[in-house]
């Protein structure tokens, strides 16, 4: 009878991986860039004039993630390798796994993003300065009007009218 419930131990599983992968249905920057590539948990924040993203990457060594930024997009990309084993089952998600976010769109330095790893946790912070423009009223001059040289046509200055 062991056997008959072993099935349905790993059809839950199943499902709630299942379950799990629907929001990135929905989203752009989490659809597989290759077939076969699987996503992972983020989430993203601004502290003190950083801008945080945190990535959900348990099992892993630094070695086997890389982060790459490219015109606006912070990609992170890990690979867990699978150990063979004999006589046993696993529930761990192994392969390639990856997830594009876009930066914000002002204030970014890029060349001072950091990235570390520590407790199956990455993380990377983005320096960004606060260089909101603030709305201003621009004033708008009045030109005066000149005589145009050779056309024969001569214009009036608004400040000095002809004949009373």
């Amino acid at each position: 009878m062991v056997t008959t419930r072993r099935p349905m131990r790993r059809a839950l599983p199943d499902l709630f991986d299942w379950v799990e992968t629907l929001p990135e249905l929905f989203t752009w920057a989490t659809l597989p860039t290759v077939s076969g590539v699987r996503s992972f948990r983020v989430e993203e924040y601004v502290d003190d004039g950083t801008y945080v993203v945190r990535a959900e990457l348990p099992g892993m060594r630094p070695e086997d993630i890389s982060v790459e930024v490219d015109n606006g997009i912070l990609t992170i990309h890990a690979e867990r390798k699978q150990e063979h084993r004999e006589h046993g089952m696993t529930e761990f998600q192994y392969g390639e796994f990856e997830r594009r976010i876009a930066l914000p769109k002002d204030g970014v330095d890029e060349s001072k993003i950091t990235a570390r790893y520590d407790a199956g946790i990455l993380e990377v912070t983005v320096p960004v300065t606060q260089t909101q423009s603030q709305p201003r009223a621009i004033p708008v001059q009045r030109t005066e009007q000149q005589s145009i040289e050779g056309s024969g046509t001569a214009q009036q200055q608004p400040s000095q009218q002809q004949g009373s």
